[in-house]
């Protein structure tokens, strides 16, 4: 499932790889298209799970990349 935040994020939760795939690679479609409008900003996919993750357009990331990375859930557990 893709639940859109803004423009900008989107939160994409599945509980079966093939649908958090399916839809991952959606959301980082629709991310590039409004990336592609502002020529600015970059593309970052964070996990924050197994089944939950954040795709967004990204001041952090250089135009016409996208970058991945996993939020540290050990620091969530504290």
């Amino acid at each position: 499932m893709i639940k859109r935040h803004s423009d900008v994020v989107l939160e994409v939760t599945g509980h079966d790889p093939a649908t958090v795939e399916n839809d991952l690679n959606a959301a980082v479609e629709i991310a590039r298209e409004h990336a592609m409008k502002e020529c600015r900003h970059g593309i970052l996919v964070t996990q924050h799970g197994y089944t939950t993750y954040t795709v967004a357009v990204s001041r952090d990331v250089p135009y016409g990349q996208t970058h991945e990375r996993r939020e540290d859930t050990a620091a969530h557990r504290r």
